[in-house]
């Protein structure tokens, strides 16, 4: 079972490049400065073991990136048994950091008193969700105060780019505009559905612009959790000429209730992608947030066309 600082022993754990040799080498990753606050991946939804496999595969990919970072997960609906609760979560880093510069104190060792924060949390989020974002903040105050929150992922040319390729694995979408071969299932309209309500809808169709022009074909974002959202935008759809639409969900998936996608599916007439999931965009874009907190310099790069 996983414990509250990383994934459980047997599960595979993301290692730092090795260094590779010769003039073309890339240049090695800035390391974790010493005493630097927690990564702390707040998760949304009901726990279950898919959902922390997902979670931790996320913060493996951050720590991978960032040699020495120390990452855990905390969930918004956890039990602190086998999903540890994200207050709780916060409170341990604070008494871990306090422990450790007593015990650094007591070997003789000149360290200066902690300062800032004892954690960053990054909510897995790829918008904006005013409910959710509200537990995370009632979260960080119950623990004390004691750590910053940033904001969601996106919107971002990386997002646009997992959801091209989780399109095209359903294949519902070409996976290489430069190869121009056709797929026979391919959509000429994309609905981009999300959770959050209006201010969601407006977040994702920033990184619906940025899908649209990979994809050259339109692209709409409306809310599963808003009653008819969904059927509009397909009709908007295929009123403008969409003959053969495609649901992208622009979620990671702990934050998409069970079954709403396949209603939502059936609500549009059409076929859907999986969600974004631990694609290694997500992890790069959670430790860009980390990263941007505390003033590091690291960010992702653009995402490539496919």
């Amino acid at each position: 079972m996983s414990s509250p600082t990383g994934p459980a022993s047997g599960l595979p754990v993301r290692m730092p490049r090795p260094r590779q040799s010769g003039r073309h080498r890339r240049p090695e990753p800035a390391a974790a400065p010493e005493g630097a606050p927690a990564l702390v991946l707040a998760v949304p939804g009901v726990p279950s073991d898919a959902i922390r496999a997902l979670a931790d595969e996320v913060v493996s990919i951050a720590r991978s990136e960032l040699p020495g970072l120390e990452a855990v997960v905390g969930f918004l609906e956890g039990d602190d048994v086998a999903y540890p609760a994200l207050a709780t979560v916060l409170s341990a880093a604070d008494r871990l950091r306090t422990e450790r510069y007593e015990i650094a104190v007591a070997a003789g060792r000149e360290v200066s008193a902690p300062e800032g924060p004892a954690a960053v949390v990054v909510p897995l989020l790829a918008g904006p969700d005013s409910a959710l974002m509200r537990q995370v903040r009632q979260a960080v105050m119950d623990s004390g105060n004691t750590a910053e929150l940033t904001d969601v992922l996106g919107p971002h040319p990386l997002l646009a780019e997992a959801l091209h390729v989780r399109l095209s694995e359903a294949g519902l979408a070409r996976a290489d505009r430069a190869r121009l071969f056709t797929v026979a299932t391919a959509a000429d309209g994309i609905i981009l559905a999300t959770v959050g309500g209006e201010e969601a809808v407006q977040a994702a169709g920033i990184t619906g612009m940025l899908l649209a022009a990979r994809l050259a074909v339109p692209v709409m974002a409306a809310a599963l959790d808003q009653e008819g959202s969904i059927a509009s935008v397909a009709e908007q759809l295929r009123g403008a000429g969409s003959a053969q639409l495609a649901l992208a969900p622009y979620l990671i998936g702990p934050e998409l209730a069970e079954g709403l996608l396949d209603e939502a599916s059936k609500e549009a007439g059409c076929a859907a992608a999986e969600a974004l999931g631990a694609y290694p965009a997500i992890g790069k874009l959670v430790l860009s947030q980390y990263s941007a907190a505390l003033g590091l310099p690291r960010q992702p790069q653009g995402a490539p066309s496919l």
